[in-house]
């Protein structure tokens, strides 16, 4: 029960967190927003009101009365849009940083000419369509001395950095193999012709969505960077569209590890919805760690490295004995209702997730694809100047 009053309270502070000023004198980092996209109130908007040195300044759509009605709803003082509203924001002198949650396929492009602008860049998952893309912004980024930082949220939270310290410590021993996934329900996405997670020229499919964090998080705990890719299967939505990927690969040290996506999980005999399947399981040459068994989600075993904010249970197991951990704040960092999206906003603009990260997990991604025969996503036509 003390479960469930905890989860009830983190969702309820953590959905309307208490607001915090900035100290007289101070400048807060003031945040440009691209786009009117869903995940913006989740990732940055809401998160911001809590932390007292930035602030969300303003926002761009290509719709100018979306983009109005869109900060009347969040309380964003700017507004810009039309054909030029993504650049007239970016050439703003009060912004200081670029939120870019475009689609895939447009990652490269406004996040080069944010650069170009002087802005720093948090840049949404997954970089871009092609390592390629990537490893140029990253560059660019570099040689303007500007910080940019692709938003794998879940890595900044105290239950998986948790994980990893576990991992590190070596009570364990050595990694030997891992699983890690993301799969939802079908009809907690929208399945729309028009959703831009089907669309192949904008980088759709489960992979570049969902899978990207499986990827990430595979590379996270291992350590590693797979030597080849064993086995895939895709499930298809449509042509070159994945709904579902499985893949398997082999990582240095013989270690062996497998990552499944699932856009549209469809239910158990034909009318038993899925519950969403957010695990990781790390088994070592000691012992495993992997998810708890849950009353609050159907007696299945979930981590949660995703969403851990939500709900998570991280199960050490050694022989016989096992133990289970919780992690929602760090030692002299955060609050139990913090998000992982919050706890990113700490890190930013101060990153510490290398750009060597965000090109491997671009260059796994693209290795999946290759090898199930659908190919790699577009490259972006912008040719920067």
């Amino acid at each position: 029960m003390s479960s469930l009053f905890g989860l009830i309270d983190r969702i309820r502070k953590s959905s309307n967190p208490p607001g915090a000023k900035p100290s007289p004198g101070s400048k807060p980092l003031k945040f440009g927003v691209l786009g009117a996209a869903d995940i913006a109130p989740t990732a940055l908007i809401v998160p911001v009101k809590s932390h007292p040195e930035a602030v969300v300044y303003a926002i761009a759509a290509r719709n100018k009365d979306k983009a109005a009605a869109f900060a009347r709803k969040h309380g964003i003082a700017k507004v810009f849009g039309g054909v030029n509203g993504y650049q007239e924001l970016l050439d703003d002198p009060e912004i200081d940083a670029i939120y870019n949650p475009l689609p895939n396929g447009l990652h490269y492009e406004w996040t080069m000419k944010a650069l170009a602008a002087g802005k720093h860049v948090l840049l949404e998952k997954p970089s871009s369509n092609t390592a390629a893309d990537t490893r140029r912004m990253f560059e660019f980024a570099e040689s303007r001395n500007l910080v940019l930082l692709e938003a794998y949220h879940s890595r900044f939270h105290p239950a998986v950095l948790r994980v990893k310290a576990i991992i590190d410590s070596g009570e364990l021993g050595a990694v030997k193999s891992t699983s890690t996934g993301l799969a939802l329900p079908r009809g907690m996405i929208k399945s729309a012709a028009d959703n831009i997670r089907f669309d192949f020229k904008l980088g759709g499919g489960a992979l570049m969505d969902m899978g990207s964090y499986a990827i990430n998080a595979m590379r996270y705990f291992t350590a590693a960077n797979p030597t080849s890719v064993v086995s895939v299967d895709h499930e298809l939505k449509s042509p070159k569209i994945d709904r579902k990927t499985v893949a398997s690969f082999s990582l240095p040290n013989s270690v062996t590890s497998t990552i499944f996506c699932d856009l549209e999980e469809p239910p158990s005999l034909g009318f038993i919805p899925a519950m969403p399947n957010l695990n990781a399981i790390i088994k070592c040459e000691k012992g495993e760690i992997k998810g708890a068994k849950s009353q609050l989600f159907d007696n299945s075993q979930l981590m949660n490295y995703v969403a851990p904010t939500q709900y998570h249970a991280i199960t050490v197991k050694i022989g016989n004995k096992n133990r289970t951990e919780k992690a929602y704040t760090l030692p002299d960092l955060g609050e139990p209702w913090w998000t992982s999206y919050r706890y990113q906003l700490e890190a930013f603009p101060h990153a510490w997730v290398m750009p060597e990260e965000s090109v491997r997990t671009m260059e796994v991604i693209e290795s999946v694809y290759v090898k199930g025969g659908l190919g790699s996503r577009p490259g972006s036509d912008y040719v920067h100047h």
